[in-house]
């Protein structure tokens, strides 16, 4: 599976690091992390599962994860519990280094520059949306609960091998769904993963992903207070964290473009 084998393979880049403190919020999850002698944030978007408050635990060893390994919390990205998973991916991203080469650019910004007079696909419905509507000519927006002018899931089939630009949400890293629907993508097409719980990984640019539009945070402090109090993303994104989009070109031939021979 390229969903399991990309987060296996993932695992195998990071670093290890210390874990200084986690928080699992009501919309985000947030760990920060020292990796020599740097401190680091990551966050990703909080899934919850079944809320049983005496059976199994949702988090095993809570109240005493920062003794743990952070490779350890970030291979909770391969569990199937929501949760653990979310754990996972905001430890994943506070051990991912800082990309040396990025651009100030949100997904938004990076949609509507590639996708004029192209049909544009986005899974995931975001608050930009109706923005998009307004100025692209042709826009198919997938999502698993779909508003007005939405197309469920299942029309994934029929709309992404015709679609020129490609956007898929993060969350289908976290819930297993990104192998199905990247190989749905044509080989021509331009695919961007995002949202703020995107890892920052060229790596992610050997599996058909061209651009990847997430999140760097900040202002730590400020941050993981926003996350603690249930802060939605506008909230924690003015607390201290900065939008920004990387693309495989910029990242030299290692990591190559998933149309190039080199992919």
């Amino acid at each position: 599976m390229i969903s399991e084998n990309l987060i296996s393979n993932l695992l195998r880049t990071l670093p290890e690091g210390r874990i200084v403190d986690i928080c699992i919020g009501l919309h985000w999850t947030a760990v920060v992390l020292e990796v020599e002698g740097e401190y680091r944030c990551g966050l990703a978007s909080t899934l919850a599962g079944e809320h049983d408050h005496t059976g199994q635990a949702d988090i095993p060893r809570a109240g005493y994860l920062t003794a743990s390994p952070a490779s350890e919390l970030a291979a909770f990205l391969l569990e199937a519990h929501p949760t653990r998973r979310s754990l996972g991916l905001a430890t994943i991203n506070a051990l991912l280094p800082v990309p040396q080469s990025w651009t100030e650019e949100n997904a938004e910004e990076t949609i509507l520059r590639l996708g004029r007079r192209k049909r544009v696909a986005l899974i995931g419905h975001f608050p930009f949306v109706p923005r998009l509507r307004e100025q692209l000519d042709h826009l198919d927006v997938l999502d698993q609960t779909p508003k007005a002018g939405d197309l469920p899931p299942e029309a994934a089939p029929d709309v992404l091998p015709r679609a020129d630009v490609i956007a898929i949400t993060s969350m289908t890293l976290h819930n297993g769904t990104l192998e199905n629907l990247l190989q749905l993508c044509r080989p021509q097409s331009q695919v961007m993963l995002l949202g703020p719980s995107t890892p920052l990984s060229p790596l992610l640019f050997r599996y058909r992903v061209d651009f990847l539009a997430g999140s760097l945070v900040e202002d730590i402090d400020a941050v993981m207070s926003a996350v603690a109090q249930g802060g939605n993303f506008r909230q924690v994104h003015r607390a201290g964290v900065r939008l920004v989009t990387l693309k495989a070109s910029r990242m030299g031939a290692e990591f190559a473009p998933h149309g190039s021979a080199s992919a």
